[in-house]
C-alpha cells in the first residue's frame, strides 16, 4: 500500500523556553521529528511532507540532512492542525495512496500501531489512533458507537458525561489522500479555540456516511514533548528501551544505566560495552567488538 506521511512540525514550543523550534531539540541524539520519520518506515512510504512554521528554514535544513527527498511546506499562521494538514495538499494533489498524519513532537509511536491502522483501513474510510488515558483530563475524547468512531470531542468542549471517557485521541490519523483532503477542506472554526481542528474530520465523515474507527496503542507511545522536563523524561524512556533492546539482541552492557544510545545506533551480536559509553549518531559496531569504558563515538564504524 503506497503511503505518504504528513509530519506536523510547525510549533515553536513556548514552554521549551528556547530559541530553537521545538522539533529541533534532540532525543536519542537526533531532532525530535526524526523519530516520526523512523516510525513511518514501518509503512511503504512513497513521499514525506514536513509542515514547518516557526524557524522553518532551520527545520528544513535539519530535515534535508536526514532525508534529502523530504518535501517541506510552510505554515505561516498556526491556525490549527487541520489547517496544517491542508498546507500539504498541493504537494499530494496527484497522490492516490494513503495519507498518515504524524506529529514531530510525538516520538514514541510504534511500528505495530501504524500497521494496525493499515489493517483497519481495509474496513473503514478513516482510522484514528487512540489510547486509554490514566488521566484523560486534557485529551480529546473518542466517542464510539460500537466499532464506529462517531466523533472526537476536544477536552475543552466536553460535557459532564464525555469528560468521564478515558478513550482518548493521539492525533495520529490515516485515510486515503482524497478522503483526507476532502474532509480537511470542510473543517470550520466553530469551537472554543476558534481553530481548524483535525479532529473535526471524524464528525464530518459521519455526516457524509463515511466510516471511521479507532485502533488503540499504549499510552506511553503517545507521549508528546512540550517542556524541558518532558524532554528529559522522554530521553530517559528512550535510553531504557534502547538498553533493553540491545541486551535482548545479544549485546553485553556491563553497566547498562551508564550507556547512552542514539536513535540509529547499531550494535552487533556478542559485542561488549563497558561502563560510561556514549554512542552519538551514525555509529555501527561489528559483532564481537569490545567498546572500552569512557568512549564517546560518533559517525564511525567499529
Amino acid at each position: 500500500m503506497s503511503t505518504a506521511l504528513i509530519i506536523l512540525a510547525a510549533g515553536q514550543g513556548t514552554r521549551m523556553n528556547s530559541d530553537l523550534p521545538k522539533v529541533l531539540h534532540k532525543l536519542g541524539g537526533v531532532p525530535l521529528f526524526a523519530h516520526a520519520l523512523a516510525a513511518g518506515r514501518a509503512l511503504e512510504v512513497e513521499k514525506t511532507v514536513l509542515v514547518v512554521g516557526c524557524g522553518g528554514a532551520q527545520v528544513a535544513r535539519a530535515a534535508h540532512e536526514i532525508d534529502p527527498g523530504i518535501v517541506i511546506v510552510q505554515q505561516d499562521e498556526q491556525l490549527g492542525t487541520a489547517h496544517a494538514v491542508a498546507q500539504a495538499a498541493p504537494e499530494l494533489k496527484d497522490f492516490a495512496g494513503e495519507v498518515v498524519v504524524l506529529y514531530g513532537d510525538t516520538p514514541f509511536i510504534g511500528a505495530q500501531s501504524l500497521r494496525a491502522m493499515v489493517d483497519a483501513r481495509a474496513d473503514f474510510d478513516l482510522v484514528v489512533l487512540g489510547f486509554t488515558a490514566a488521566d484523560p483530563g486534557r485529551y480529546g475524547r473518542l466517542i464510539m458507537q460500537g466499532a464506529q468512531l462517531a466523533r472526537i470531542v476536544e477536552a475543552r468542549d466536553t460535557d459532564a458525561e464525555q469528560n468521564k471517557i478515558t478513550l482518548c485521541n493521539s492525533g495520529i490519523m490515516m485515510a486515503s489522500a482524497k478522503v483526507m483532503f476532502d474532509l480537511v477542506g470542510l473543517v470550520g472554526t466553530q469551537n472554543s479555540g476558534c481553530e481548524y481542528y483535525l479532529t473535526d474530520i471524524v464528525g464530518i465523515a459521519a455526516e457524509r456516511e463515511l466510516s471511521a474507527t479507532a485502533v488503540t496503542c499504549a499510552e506511553a507511545e503517545t507521549l508528546g514533548i512540550n517542556s524541558r522536563a518532558e524532554l528529559a523524561a522522554a530521553e530517559a524512556a528512550f535510553q531504557r528501551r534502547a538498553r533493553q533492546d540491545a541486551m535482548a539482541n545479544g549485546v553485553t552492557l556491563t553497566a547498562p544505566e551508564t550507556v547512552y544510545f542514539a536513535l540509529d545506533t547499531v550494535l552487533g551480536r556478542d559485542c561488549v560495552v563497558e561502563p560510561n559509553v556514549v554512542f552519538g549518531p551514525g555509529v555501527s559496531v561489528e559483532s564481537g567488538a569490545l567498546i572500552r569504558a569512557f568512549s564517546h563515538l560518533e559517525g564511525c564504524h567499529v
